[in-house]
């Protein structure tokens, strides 16, 4: 095996030897060993690779617009870049997710890499720096505190959509099951309780509806996220930028990403609010919600199968236990609760990291990062497994179902109107204590006859809003 080889750099602190086959430098270099906190590169969260790329390209771009870059060094720079936002290059991102300085070792890993490669493309060896430099070039106009945030909110508008398009199809998955189970009758419940008739589903349509309600939201929040802060340098001023910069760079980020980013009206109160952050956030945390208590539902449905509800069957997936034969457990529903736990808890650290910015800077915008990228990722793995792997497969227990409603309770609701409260409650009781069936007591008593009965507990009826008589029997 040959032996390593090394190129010397320096920065602030000395000079470092750095690998000769890498892209990285001297920077990116101490921020590994600076932060070896979760193990996990920045490179698992490739739309923030792209978006640092998108970023300096754009830059380049624009600082040569404006005479302040000559030709040959950005067409150097953007050819690094295009490379980045393909894919290439993506292994030599190698700070960690979670890092202190406000994601300067994120943003000093991107100039290095896009740096060394275009001294490549230009024909030199990487680190020699005094034909194409990082700092001088790369980031020419910038500071971290703008590109940092401003490539934050591209990966996330990016994954924002990508989690609406997998709650659309989740919510497709459940729109199909609607329509399959709208004849199944069945007994809705409040507090666990018996309460009126409903349909499977109408059951099933509500699932639908709470995610399409939850799309939208994320669609509000994205608007949010257009807003950027590139131009502002360091706190706001824009100080070491040309007057025309941040409208420049911003047209040809659009034109780059495709996101349609708008400069922040106020660049000082934009490089120190996280307040989009927070919101989107939120948004996350609601979706989270909502799509745990549909999971708590299927897991409540489906529980047996001879000592639960039993009345949906969930796909087999798994063996459920090591230690008792046949058993099979919700393990896709249960998979997205763990993951709607998570995003709640994202959401609660989102939180602490944007109110512990202070003046002119939020320092911990990495935190934030990983949060919402975990957040969005995971709820849109969770949302495409839950439809495979489960919605898709469920099928009704439709013989228990109709048991179920012609001894409950609570199908003396739909009597009310016709035969009055007192008696409902009197014919509830009875039929409590005997263990016999609303209608047989109602029946006996007289208080309606059989056809008026069979009429009142169609299924169309009890299920919808009806016209009723303006006078108890």
């Amino acid at each position: 095996m040959p032996a390593a080889t090394f190129r010397s750099e320096h920065d602030l602190l000395g000079d470092r030897e750095v690998p000769s086959d890498v892209y990285y430098g001297v920077h990116t270099l101490r921020a590994v060993e600076n932060f070896p906190i979760t193990g996990l590169p920045i490179s698992i969260y490739p739309d923030l690779l792209r978006a640092l790329a998108q970023i300096k390209l754009a830059a380049a771009q624009s600082n040569q617009q404006l005479g302040l870059l000559d030709a040959r060094r950005t067409d150097a720079i953007v050819a690094a870049c295009r490379e980045v936002m393909d894919g290439r290059l993506h292994d030599q991102f190698v700070v960690d997710v979670i890092q202190g300085g406000a994601g300067t070792s994120t943003n000093m890993n991107a100039n290095e890499v896009i740096a060394n490669r275009a001294l490549e493309i230009l024909g030199h060896q990487r680190g020699e720096y005094q034909h194409l430099h990082p700092n001088e070039h790369v980031n020419m106009s910038q500071s971290t505190n703008d590109v940092y945030p401003t490539a934050l909110k591209l990966a996330t508008y990016t994954g924002i959509f990508r989690l609406v398009e997998a709650m659309a199809y989740l919510r497709s998955a459940f729109e199909r099951k609607a329509v399959e189970f709208a004849d199944v009758l069945k007994m809705g419940r409040t507090q666990l309780q018996d309460a009126v008739p409903m349909t499977l589903g109408q059951e099933f349509s509500t699932y639908a509806v709470m995610l399409g309600e939850d799309e939208e939201r994320l669609k509000e929040a994205a608007l949010l996220i257009r807003e950027i802060n590139l131009g502002a340098t360091a706190i706001g001023t824009g100080i070491n930028a040309h007057p025309d910069y941040a409208p420049l760079v911003c047209r040809r980020l659009i034109e780059v990403s495709g996101v349609p980013v708008v400069t922040a009206p106020n660049l000082i109160e934009a490089t120190q609010d996280c307040g989009s952050f927070v919101q989107l956030s939120g948004v996350l945390k609601r979706v989270a919600v909502k799509l745990s208590k549909v999971c708590n539902d299927l897991r409540l449905l489906s529980s047996g199968p001879r000592a639960g509800l039993g009345e949906i069957n969930l796909p087999a997936r798994q063996a459920g236990s090591s230690i008792m034969p046949g058993k099979v457990n919700p393990v896709i529903p249960e998979v997205v609760n763990q993951i709607a736990f998570e995003v709640i808890g994202n959401d609660m650290t989102v939180t602490f990291a944007a109110e512990a910015g202070q003046l002119q800077l939020n320092a911990f915008e990495p935190i934030i990062a990983h949060s919402l990228f975990k957040s969005v990722l995971h709820l849109q793995n969770g949302c495409r497994v839950l439809a495979d792997h489960c919605v898709d497969g469920i099928t009704a227990n439709r013989e228990l179902l109709r048991e179920t409603v012609a001894r409950s309770i609570g199908i003396v609701t739909a009597l009310n109107p016709y035969i009055g409260y007192a008696n409902a409650t009197e014919v509830a009781a009875e039929a409590f204590r005997s263990g016999r069936g609303v209608a047989e007591v109602v029946l006996e008593r007289g208080l309606l006859s059989a056809e008026q009965l069979a009429d009142i507990l169609r299924p169309e009826v009890l299920t919808r809003p009806q016209m009723i008589p303006t006078a108890k029997v």
